[in-house]
């Protein structure tokens, strides 16, 4: 595959522990992809997390490093193990243990998308998901990892801000303690891929900017968080999900009339959080 993986945008001069990363607003569509799909336009677009990499884009100007994906999350998911193949789209891969992502068509090569609809036709090979798995999941963690590797040099701790965007109708269920509707959901694995002094704060600064924050419900993180996530070893990984509607129409994928006004709260709370960061070590400058 000749399309790049990531965009990684640096800092001028590196100030924080703090990494921002967007793995699901991708809309790089390779052409061969396109023309396998079954899906339109906008219907191959509806899992990407559209403009979420605009959202969070202040993030190098506040000396903290950028991590986006350039692939879209129908063509391959970097919030999933690579194992994470699904039987019934891959050609050739033996059933393992049960794995409900998997089973509900949102593995590693998700075979639908939002809504459930069918991304293909039939089946892909083996080796076209290993292709994928090799040109775009690994170059993305393995540049994710050695930001948070950069990180522990420097002053000593990293913190990952995963950041992410969902569908309103999923939150159609969701209260706060106070019976509100979430705006925001910060997922920590319930407590075991961030210390609670960290994530107490992020969720005090969005609260603080007048949104409403939920923690942990319906979104604690999926493989990222779980993967990157080690308190112990003072490394720290938060997903933030933004509720759509609150800046695009879900339905044209649009941004709507006060997009840029949300961007600039946006921009102010990620401001604050790669504040989080700042122990006053080793800053580093770009290359």
């Amino acid at each position: 595959m000749s399309h790049q993986a990531y965009d990684l945008i640096r800092p001028e001069t590196r100030t924080t522990s703090v990494v921002f990363a967007s793995p699901h607003s991708g809309r790089d569509y390779p052409a061969r992809f396109l023309s396998e799909t079954v899906l339109d336009e906008r219907e191959i677009r509806s899992s990407e997390d559209a403009f979420v990499d605009d959202l969070f884009a202040v993030a190098p100007d506040c000396g903290a490093p950028f991590l986006r994906a350039c692939a879209p999350r129908s063509y391959l998911d970097l919030n999933r193990a690579p194992e994470e193949l699904d039987p019934a789209l891959i050609a050739g891969v033996r059933r393992v243990s049960p794995n409900a992502r998997v089973a509900s068509g949102l593995g590693v090569i998700p075979r639908v998308v939002a809504g459930g609809q069918p991304i293909y036709r039939g089946k892909i090979s083996l080796e076209e998901a290993h292709g994928r798995i090799l040109n775009v999941w690994r170059p993305y963690h393995d540049t994710l990892q050695t930001l948070l590797d950069e990180s522990h040099r420097a002053f000593g701790s990293a913190i990952l801000i995963d950041c992410h965007s969902m569908p309103h109708e999923a939150l159609v269920n969701a209260r706060t303690a106070d019976g509100k509707r979430p705006d925001i959901v910060l997922g920590d694995r319930f407590g075991a891929a961030a210390s609670p002094r960290i994530v107490g704060r992020i969720e005090s600064l969005f609260a603080e900017a007048g949104l409403t924050v939920a923690r942990n419900m319906p979104f604690a993180g999926a493989y990222i968080v779980q993967h990157y996530g080690r308190p112990s070893r003072r490394q720290h990984a938060v997903q933030i999900e933004v509720d759509r509607s609150l800046y695009m129409d879900e339905h044209t994928l649009e941004r709507t009339a006060d997009f840029d006004g949300f961007r600039t709260l946006l921009s102010g709370i990620v401001a604050q959080i790669a504040d989080i960061g700042r122990t006053g070590r080793t800053a580093l400058a770009a290359e």
